[in-house]
């Protein structure tokens, strides 16, 4: 830790906020950790990613220039340490969605309304190259997380439902003709509203980036698992992307059910490792709110082969249930 603050020091020192002072940020469910550095009057964000951790900035870096040349406000990139895991970058401000609404409720709906016309923007344009593809595959193994670390220990049944779930992905929701930045929700999502259009919406985590289907942002931000979004303004913004995007609405609404399943059965899974192995209990609290996505999701025609299998092998997550994960808090350190 002390060669690390000393690395972050020079850093700084060798850029253009040499002598800033700094202040911490509150960070994300990664090993990341953020800063806001202060120099005469104007500030930007410090991110620390140590590579020793998995961490690695360059798909950071690579998709935040090709969101900005497409107009969106990703942070602009001031400085960078590719070695050692360092970024300076503009600084966005601290109105997340997730703060502003409950301020200011009457911008709830404005807010959804300009999310979801930054995906139509985004994905008027095709992905970079080189993206690693979200495949019906990939998109398997991590919904099977909920069974590796939700459900915890082997169980044949998750052989059963690979074998049901993954032929429905790759039926109605195979596509990866756009970029997903993947956890495009209210808590990475910034107002701001001195600017104009889709760049009023400001992008923040973004490097997890992958080719998939065009659902699958929109069923991060609305399907979120941190707030509940209204119904209605669900309803709204899928009709809102489907009328704009020219796109059949039963297809989409098909293929949005789908990936909501298969993106809710990996949250539970990841909620319960950031228990597990990380020790982050309060993941654990939001569990029912992503259990609750799921079956209604799961009532989908299209999920009919699946629906059971997930029932009868993942437990409810009773109070019971949620107490046993967070008494195991931090004590399964390798999976």
């Amino acid at each position: 830790m002390i060669e690390r603050t000393k690395l972050a020091e020079d850093f700084i020192a060798g850029s253009d906020w040499a002598g800033a002072l700094r202040s911490p940020l509150a960070g994300d469910a990664s090993n990341r950790r953020y800063e806001r550095l202060h120099r005469d009057g104007e500030t930007a964000v410090l991110m620390d990613a140590p590579p020793e951790k998995g961490e690695d900035i360059r798909p950071f870096v690579a998709i935040a220039h090709y969101l900005t040349d497409l107009g969106l406000s990703a942070p602009q990139v001031w400085a960078e340490d590719a070695e050692n895991g360092f970024l300076i970058l503009e600084d966005l401000g601290d109105g997340l969605f997730a703060r502003a609404i409950p301020d200011h409720p009457e911008l709830e709906a404005p807010l959804y309304q300009a999310a979801t016309d930054v995906l139509t923007r985004l994905h008027s344009a095709g992905p970079p190259q080189n993206l690693a593809r979200y495949s019906p595959e990939v998109m398997t193994d991590l919904a099977a997380l909920a069974w590796t670390w939700y459900k915890g220990g082997n169980d044949p049944s998750e052989q059963v439902f690979r074998a049901s779930f993954e032929p429905v992905l790759e039926h109605y929701a195979a596509d990866h003709s756009v970029l997903i930045q993947r956890d495009y929700h209210a808590e990475n999502l910034l107002w701001l509203p001195d600017r104009d259009g889709t760049a009023r919406v400001g992008l923040l985590d973004f490097q997890d980036a992958m080719a998939g289907h065009r659902a699958y942002d929109l069923v991060s931000l609305l399907q979120d698992a941190r707030r509940d979004v209204p119904p209605e303004i669900e309803t709204a913004m899928i009709r809102r992307y489907v009328v704009d995007n020219q796109l059949d609405p039963v297809a989409f609404q098909t293929a949005y059910a789908v990936l909501g399943a298969q993106r809710n059965l990996r949250i539970l899974g990841v909620f319960a490792r950031l228990c597990l192995r990380d020790g982050k209990a309060h993941y654990v609290d939001l569990i029912p709110r992503v259990w609750a996505l799921l079956l209604r999701d799961l009532d989908h025609p299209a999920l009919v082969p699946v629906k059971p299998i997930v029932l009868n092998a993942l437990p409810k997550p009773t109070s019971d249930y949620l107490q046993d994960l967070k008494q195991k808090c931090a004590t399964a350190r390798t999976l």
